[in-house]
């Protein structure tokens, strides 16, 4: 039956979900308010104070009324978010949907047959004494946790002003405050053109977007991009935007280092071959306050490898979740939507994450529309032959290592340079990243090798020859414990685990 049917009941107190969903960002949206539609209860949990996601970051939900449209934040599908947002309190409001927001799982047990485990806790800022989301109980999980900036070191790239261009965009679309006043943006693919365009709406002089690969590469893959025509106008969007403002876009070069004491004030421009190797006398300094690096994105796989969910390596060179066509994963009642199958894009992950909600209602033995299930496989197919076509024309240059020198930190938190590594290559016979990390410390500090992590596997692959593997891969992120936990919490695993409240209630201050 559908809710309509009026027959869903509240969640009870001490009643297991139908299906937990990790993430509110575009997928974990999608999937929360179409499982809900299909009669399932659903939990929604986001380390999010705010529902969506990184994508549509946006100033606290008091303003919300006041930034309708697109061009206030800089977002796009905009009115999507809203109708998303708006079916989301329905649902919350009538029992269908219990959101625990500011909550991140630390650990995830268990599986189909005999349910699903949630460990749960409070992000800062959060309410940390919600005792009964510690330990949230569902028979069903979606994963749709994201993605985060992946980073490549450069010479500098630990001087304050030196940022990940998603970071750039999130502080424009969250705060409507740019992080410089001259900047240059540099590294691959599309997400460039809209954070220069960000720092030009907010008055950012934009010295130059560097861009690595050469357009050229787009030329081998028309049809892909013909099949997606929003992204066509997105892109003539930027492109009119770029001529208005007179923004240089200089393909097949890079930013090989940054200067500065104590702060950004110039970086290093040159001119790549295809292979990324700097073409000697194209150096050259632009003087900047603001260096935006943009490599692509690394999902969060973490839960994914920690609930032995198969994994590949994609076409962009991310370690991703193995799905079916109504994204399935290899572990029964585990499905997984959006970045962490792969870097495709919103649009993309609202239909993983809505077809994923229907192979749940389908899997929990309730009826769906085989049409509307038909329709989204076809649309997922023709945005991952855009998205594969995006990555193959955008790929991180093979020879980036060049750029270094000896004393380039590879690793920031323990501060390990690009020479500690090739010395654990070299002499002591270190065959992986495992066992780089392991001798060499990179990867072992606070951020546990989510910034240097991509680098890492990189640079060893590169030093012993090696093709990256998923198997090289996942002992990166493979951790007991998948997020920062608070004390209190991890003393609760003392207590008897009993399912958590799932019962509604007002949404915290």
């Amino acid at each position: 039956m559908s809710v309509a049917d009026g027959a869903v009941e509240p969640a009870a107190a001490g009643v297991p979900a139908d299906l937990a969903v990790i993430g509110a960002g575009p997928a974990g949206l999608s999937a929360a308010v179409v499982a809900a539609e299909a009669g399932l209860r659903v939990v929604l949990v986001d380390a999010g104070i705010q529902t969506g996601g990184q994508y549509w970051r946006h100033p606290d939900e008091w303003h919300l009324d006041a930034f309708a449209e697109p061009e206030h934040t800089g977002h796009h599908h905009w009115a999507r978010y809203r109708g998303l947002r708006e079916r989301l309190r329905r649902h919350i409001d009538a029992g269908r949907i219990v959101h625990r927001a500011g909550r991140q799982v630390w650990r995830m047990d268990g599986d189909a047959r005999s349910g699903f485990l949630l460990r749960t806790t409070a992000v800062a800022g959060a309410d940390a004494a919600a005792v009964d989301d510690r330990a949230i109980r569902a028979e069903r999980v979606v994963l749709a946790p994201g993605a985060y900036d992946r980073q490549l070191p450069v010479p500098g790239w630990t001087l304050p002003g030196v940022m990940a261009a998603g970071g750039v965009q999130a502080m424009l679309k969250a705060d409507q405050v740019a992080a410089g006043r001259r900047a240059v943006v540099a590294g691959t693919g599309p997400f460039l053109l809209a954070v220069a365009a960000g720092l030009v709406r907010a008055g950012v002089e934009v010295v130059a977007v560097c861009e690595a690969n050469a357009l050229s590469r787009w030329a081998v893959t028309p049809l892909r991009a013909l099949q997606e025509p929003g992204k066509l106008v997105e892109g003539a969007g930027y492109a009119a935007a770029f001529v208005r403002h007179r923004i240089p876009v200089r393909t097949r070069t890079v930013v090989t280092a940054v200067t500065g004491e104590g702060r950004v004030t110039g970086a290093t421009i040159a001119r790549v071959d295809s292979a990324g190797r700097v073409r000697p006398g194209t150096e050259r300094t632009a003087d900047v306050d603001l260096v935006a690096f943009g490599w692509g994105f690394t999902p969060q796989i973490e839960l994914v490898v920690g609930a032995g969910a198969e994994t590949r390596i994609d076409v962009d060179g991310s370690l991703v979740a193995v799905v079916d066509v109504d994204q399935r994963t290899s572990v029964t009642g585990l499905y997984a939507a959006g970045e962490v199958t792969g870097i495709g894009g919103a649009v993309q992950s609202c239909a993983e994450g809505e077809l994923a909600a229907l192979a749940a209602a389908v899997d929990a033995g309730l009826a769906i529309s085989a049409a509307t299930a038909r329709r989204l496989r076809r649309r997922l197919a023709r945005g991952r032959s855009f998205a594969v076509g995006m990555h193959r024309a955008s790929p991180v240059p093979e020879q980036w290592a060049t750029w270094l020198r000896d004393d380039t930190l590879v690793c920031r938190c323990e501060e390990v340079p690009l020479s500690a590594v090739r010395a654990t290559v070299t002499d002591l016979a270190a065959d992986d990243a495992r066992d780089v990390r392991v001798t060499a410390r990179p990867g072992m500090g606070m951020c546990q090798g989510r910034v240097c992590g991509f680098a890492l596997s990189c640079l060893v692959a590169h030093e012993t020859g090696r093709t990256r593997r998923a198997v090289d891969v996942e002992p990166l992120v493979r951790r007991p414990i998948g997020t920062p936990v608070r004390v209190a919490d991890l003393a609760a695993l003392a207590e008897p685990a009993g399912p958590a409240d799932l019962s509604p209630r007002k949404e915290r201050s």
